[in-house]
C-alpha cells in the first residue's frame, strides 16, 4: 500500500452560545475570543482506496496550513508506505522549525489507514484497552475493568472567561451534566480569576474539581497570589496550567515549592526536548500534553513514556476538537499507558460535526469507537457546508 495523495479542507464551525445549555460562545481567553474556530481537515489517500483523517488548527491563515501539508508535507510521503509512521514522522524535518505540528494530522491518517486496512481500531494497534488504568476506570463495571472492555473516557468541561455569576450558572450547567472536572480560561485579571473558581465552587458544592489555565498569562507574583488565595479559601485546583511564561522552568519549580496548587505545564510540553528539562528541573506536578505539536499519535505515545517513567500524571489538552481529532485523542488516551487524568473537551458545544455519527457525551464521557482505525465516517456534505 502506498500513499497517493494529501489534501487539507478548512472548515468554520460555530459555537453553541453560552445563553443556550452548555453553550460557550462566544469562548474568551486572554489572548483574545471567539464564537467558531477554523479546523484543517486531512485526507490521506492510497493506490488501495483506503484513506484516512486527521485533523489540525489553522496556523497565520488556512491557505498557508493548507499549503505546507498538501505542498510542503505531501511530495515528501507520496509513493511511501502509511504503516511506517515513525520513519515518516523522522523524514520531515525543517530545520529552525517545529515542522511536527503540520504532520500530526498527516501521522493521524496515516494510523486510521493502517486500523482500516487490518480491521482493528487505533487503540489495539497501540497495544490494546489501557482503561484499568485511566480515572473513567473507576466508574466502570467490576465486569468491564476485568476484561479490559470498557470504552467510556472521562473528559473535563472547558470554559472561557466570564463574570464570576456566568460562571457559576456554567458551574451547575457542568455538574447537572454529569462532569466532575471543570476547567477555565484566566489571566486578564487575577482577583477575578480567585473570585470565579470561589463562586463555581460556592454553587457546587465542591462537587467539582477545577483546573485554572491563564494561557502564560500571569506573572509570577500573580500566580502566588491566586494560588495562595484559593488555598486561603479551602479551594484546591485539579492544576494550575501553564501559569507563567514558557521556558521559565526554574520559576515554575520555584511557584511549585511556594503552592500547594499542583503546576501543570502545557505549552511548555510544545517545545521538542522541554519535557526532560521540566522533569529534571522539578518543575511540573502534571503534564499536559497535545498529540499535534507532539507530532501525532506516535509523538505522544513517545511523550507519555518520558512523563510517566518520571512519576508524572499526564492527560491530553483541547483544541476545540471536531470529530476526528476528538476520535484521535479518544484512540491516543485508550491505548497508551498513563493518562490518569480526563483529557479536556469542548466536543458539547459544537453546533455540528463533520462526522457522519457524532460522539454522544454522556455524563461527562465519550465512548471510544470500536470500529477500524479512527473509528469515525466523514460526512462529506457537512465539511462542504462549512468549508472555508
Amino acid at each position: 500500500m502506498e500513499i497517493t495523495g494529501v489534501t487539507a479542507t478548512t472548515v468554520d464551525v460555530p459555537l453553541v452560545d453560552l445563553d443556550e445549555p452548555l453553550g460557550i460562545g462566544p469562548y474568551v481567553t486572554n489572548h483574545g475570543q471567539v464564537d467558531s474556530m477554523e479546523r484543517v481537515l486531512v485526507e490521506v489517500e492510497t493506490d488501495e482506496g483506503v484513506s484516512g483523517w486527521g485533523e489540525m488548527r489553522t496556523f497565520l491563515t488556512a491557505a498557508a496550513t493548507e499549503s505546507v501539508i498538501e505542498d510542503g508535507i505531501g511530495p515528501l510521503i507520496e509513493g511511501q508506505s502509511p504503516f511506517e509512521v515513525e520513519r515518516l514522522r523522522r523524514q520531515v524535518f525543517i530545520e529552525y522549525t517545529n515542522v511536527e505540528l503540520f504532520f500530526a494530522a498527516v501521522e493521524t491518517a496515516c494510523w486510521d489507514i493502517a486500523g482500516k486496512a487490518l480491521g482493528k481500531p487505533v487503540y489495539e494497534l497501540l497495544g490494546g484497552s489501557t482503561a484499568p488504568e485511566q480515572t473513567t476506570a473507576m466508574n466502570a463495571d467490576a465486569a468491564d475493568r476485568e476484561s479490559g472492555t470498557d470504552r467510556d473516557v472521562e473528559f473535563a468541561f472547558c470554559l472561557g472567561i466570564l463574570p464570576p455569576a456566568e460562571s457559576r450558572a456554567k458551574a451547575r450547567e457542568a455538574a447537572d451534566a454529569g462532569f466532575s472536572v471543570l476547567k477555565t480560561k484566566a489571566g486578564r485579571d487575577w482577583q477575578q480569576d480567585v473570585a470565579r473558581i470561589e463562586a463555581m465552587h460556592d454553587e457546587v458544592d465542591g462537587a467539582l474539581e477545577f483546573r485554572l489555565d491563564p494561557n502564560q498569562g500571569w506573572s509570577l507574583d500573580q500566580a502566588v497570589r491566586v494560588g495562595a488565595a484559593l488555598e486561603d479559601s479551602g479551594i484546591y485546583l485539579q492544576y494550575m496550567e501553564q501559569p507563567i511564561r514558557v521556558n521559565a522552568h526554574d520559576s515554575l519549580a520555584a511557584l511549585r515549592q511556594r503552592l500547594r496548587q499542583p503546576i501543570a505545564p502545557n505549552e511548555d510540553t510544545y517545545i521538542p526536548n522541554n519535557l526532560r528539562s521540566l522533569v529534571d528541573a522539578g518543575a511540573m506536578d502534571v503534564a499536559v500534553l497535545d498529540l499535534t505539536p507532539a507530532g501525532g499519535i506516535s509523538g505522544l505515545r513517545q511523550q507519555a513514556s518520558i512523563v510517566e517513567d518520571a512519576g508524572v500524571p499526564f492527560t491530553h489538552h483541547c483544541a476545540f476538537d471536531l470529530g476526528i481529532r476528538t476520535a484521535a485523542i479518544l484512540q491516543a488516551v485508550h491505548g497508551i499507558p498513563g493518562f490518569s487524568l480526563p483529557p479536556d473537551t469542548t466536543y458539547y458545544a459544537w453546533q455540528d460535526d463533520v462526522i457522519a455519527d457524532p460522539f454522544e457525551v454522556t455524563d461527562g464521557c465519550m465512548r471510544v469507537p470500536d470500529e477500524p482505525g479512527l473509528g469515525i465516517e466523514i460526512d462529506r456534505e457537512m465539511v462542504e457546508r462549512y468549508e472555508v
